[in-house]
């Protein structure tokens, strides 16, 4: 038996020997298909680091300008909000018309104007939201339900977008979780909320001249005949749907994204780069909130509170956001919504 064990070892080598050159190239093949595969999961990983460098960083910007967008409206009465508000979408919406320009005007898309609808009618309730339960609460009550809204619908496949997936989902529970558990909590706290003529954050440093603006008119006084419980009630509610609203805006451009990877449907061949979207979902930010502005002037019998002084600070304010919300975009697009939303909403 180890005779012919070494019988077939001769033979073995004996061959080998005999063709040394097939056998030399099939170890150059082996060798080359493996240097192939290390060049490609190389620059998979180039490839993977790029897109979150640009991803982390475009978070990075977004959480920066929305935490300043409102600095330069700081020292300057804005009324009742609803002259400022159609001046920041005015600005947003030019912002939107040089992006378009610059990714040489994609297809518009009417659905993702739907986003914006859901945007500006969020902005609309902030006025009221200060005036019943204050900035501080309403802002931790709508950012919690925000965030909420939008990672559950990003997560889970809402609406009709593909559900996303995340390599350690059980942190992303955990963190969602905590989210929850800050946000029921926000629920309870007790605030005060002082009378705009008491207030000190709210009376600007420059008194500024109005126009169409009685003296003997206060624009808090349907928020003064209220009980407190009342306005908790309201203040709570409208931060809760502010919150749903905001979170739900990105939802009609994943929705187009998603059924553009699909045959067979209208939005077959869609863009799948996020910043194609922004001129649509501004022009519907832009034009909701100029129906809901000419809606106030009509109730106001075309008497609206218009605060000249606080109009170019008003347009840089939206300047400064409709920067930090394309960098959004584009941090959905290298991120997916699963994983900015959490960042850019909860910092």
């Amino acid at each position: 038996m180890a005779m012919d064990l070494s019988g077939k070892t001769k033979k073995m080598l004996f061959r080998i020997c005999q063709d040394p050159q097939q056998n030399s190239s099939t170890k150059r093949g082996t060798f080359r298909t493996k240097m192939n595969i290390g060049k490609a999961y190389s620059a998979f990983n180039n490839s993977n680091g790029t897109d979150l460098a640009i991803g982390f960083t475009s978070s990075t910007v977004a959480v920066l300008l929305f935490g300043t967008n409102f600095v330069p409206v700081k020292k300057f009465d804005t009324g009742d909000g609803m002259f400022f508000q159609w001046i920041l979408c005015a600005s947003i919406w030019i912002v939107s018309l040089v992006v378009n320009l610059i990714q040489n005007c994609p297809r518009f898309w009417p659905l993702a104007m739907v986003g914006g609808f859901m945007w500006a009618t969020g902005n609309v309730t902030v006025v009221p939201i200060i005036k019943t339960i204050g900035l501080a609460l309403g802002l931790l009550i709508w950012a919690s339900f925000n965030l909420l809204t939008g990672w559950a619908s990003s997560r889970f496949g809402w609406f009709g977008i593909d559900p996303e997936e995340v390599s350690r989902p059980i942190l992303n529970y955990i963190g969602a979780g905590l989210s929850l558990l800050s946000a029921v909590i926000f629920l309870f706290i007790k605030t005060e909320v002082q009378s705009s003529s008491a207030s000190l954050e709210s009376t600007p440093l420059l008194r500024e001249r109005s126009i169409n603006v009685s003296e003997d008119t206060s624009d808090d006084s349907w928020v003064k005949r209220l009980s407190p419980a009342k306005k908790r009630l309201i203040g709570c509610s409208l931060a809760v749907v502010a919150g749903i609203l905001y979170g739900s805006s990105f939802i009609p451009v994943l929705y187009i994204k998603d059924h553009g990877r699909r045959n067979e449907t209208m939005y077959t061949g869609a863009s799948q780069f996020d910043l194609d979207y922004v001129f649509a979902h501004f022009s519907g930010i832009f034009l909701t909130s100029t129906i809901y502005f000419l809606i106030y002037c009509a109730v106001r019998k075309n008497k609206p509170n218009v605060y000249p002084q606080a109009i170019l600070p008003g347009f840089v304010s939206g300047v400064l956001w409709a920067i930090a919300n394309c960098c959004w975009f584009i941090a959905n697009h290298y991120l997916s919504a699963v994983v900015s939303f959490p960042i850019i909403t909860a910092l």
